[in-house]
């Protein structure tokens, strides 16, 4: 009798363990299709981005046949119109490609440390310095003048300049004001609004007080333009922008159990206080040198992130590089849309992703949170 119980009870653990292992094959083969779709996704999205390369190095005010394009590309052909496409077009190409990745990927960082869906490099103050910083050098230091037809920045680098030390000020600012209370996220997004209200506030007084000339510039200026570009602003921006890519995808399981919430990520064994320091200066860095090359460009820090989100999830491990594409082949995009709407007239990029992103930033939250 004692022998059968045993025998009964060792079935039922037999009958437990395979039921078990049974269990254990589901969840895995789940996750190795949840991990097939995303990585599926970010392949098709950058054949995609790719393939947008292509077609707006062949659109223009002077239209080059696609496949001449590619010949171009391909064979580092710089002659006659491969002059055009190297020199000017693929220039600007890549630097909505290195800009809308930085935003984006500061803006998902920026939403993950702060804890805020809404946190960006402009709703932080970063930009609204940046703004006032090249105010400042356009008025003072005689950075910008115009012609009968346009208007010119004749110190391009003085005004860079201080629209980046300004918005590294800013993000000072921010820092030791949190330091000083408590570093949490609460206090960074009010510390930023704060800022952010400042600095506007001394730019509307920049316009008040400057010259017909000079309100043009700094108008001019704020409207975010890829088109003042060279290949020495692009090789810039990818030198600042590929450390910090490395980094931010380094940490991305700390960014995970971050979104956790705060003891969850603390139990874990993560500084949650030293990685939202350190993901703050990089993700405002970042922001800083983009802004301070090509003005204020908005919604590319939020559009990016909140469709990469609602696509892959919050796993960072993929929504990091998912909103990197999106939000590259969203100023590509746009700066298209701006090159060809009113042809030949260019419109400014920041004015085409302010008109599309508002609308369509109100649809995303609304489908968000229905």
């Amino acid at each position: 009798m004692h022998d059968k119980t045993l025998i009964t009870e060792d079935d039922s653990a037999y009958d437990l363990n395979v039921e078990n292992d049974t269990a254990g094959q589901v969840v895995l083969t789940k996750y190795k299709g949840y991990i097939k779709q995303k990585s599926k996704f970010l392949v098709i999205t950058a054949i995609i981005l790719v393939l947008l390369v292509f077609v707006a190095a062949s659109m223009g005010s002077a239209n080059i046949p696609f496949l001449d394009v590619l010949k171009y590309i391909f064979t580092f052909d710089s002659s006659g119109d491969g002059g055009l496409v190297w020199n000017i077009r693929l220039v600007r190409i890549f630097a909505c490609l290195l800009v809308g990745a930085g935003l984006a990927i500061a803006g998902v960082v920026m939403q993950c440390i702060l804890r805020n869906p809404l946190a960006s490099p402009y709703t932080l103050g970063i930009s609204s310095a940046a703004a006032f910083g090249a105010s400042f050098a356009i008025i003072f230091l005689q950075a910008g003048s115009s012609s009968t037809s346009s208007v010119v920045i004749n110190n391009p680098y003085v005004t860079t300049i201080f629209a980046f030390l300004f918005s590294m000020l800013a993000t000072g600012i921010i820092l030791l004001l949190t330091k000083i209370t408590r570093v949490t996220a609460e206090t960074m997004v009010l510390a930023g609004v704060a800022i952010s209200a400042i600095f506007t506030a001394g730019l509307s007084l920049m316009q008040f007080i400057a010259s017909d000339v000079q309100l043009a510039n700094i108008v001019s200026w704020t409207f975010g333009d890829m088109g003042r570009n060279k290949w020495s602003l692009d090789t810039i921006v990818f030198m600042t922008l590929l450390p910090i890519v490395i980094y931010f995808l380094h940490k991305r399981w700390d960014y995970n159990a971050m979104d956790s919430g705060e003891e969850t990520a603390k139990g874990l064994g993560i500084n949650t206080e030293r990685e939202r320091i350190v993901g703050m200066i990089l993700s405002a860095l970042l922001s800083a040198v983009v802004v301070s090359f090509f003005g204020i460009i908005g919604f590319i820090g939020l559009l990016g992130p909140h469709i990469a989100r609602m696509i892959l999830g919050g796993d960072h491990r993929y929504l990091i590089p998912g909103a990197m594409i999106l939000g590259a082949a969203i100023l590509l995009v746009s700066d298209v849309v701006g090159m060809r709407i009113i042809s030949p007239t260019v419109i400014p990029v920041g004015i085409i992703t302010s008109m599309l992103g508002g609308p369509l930033f109100i649809y995303l939250l609304i489908r968000r949170y229905r």
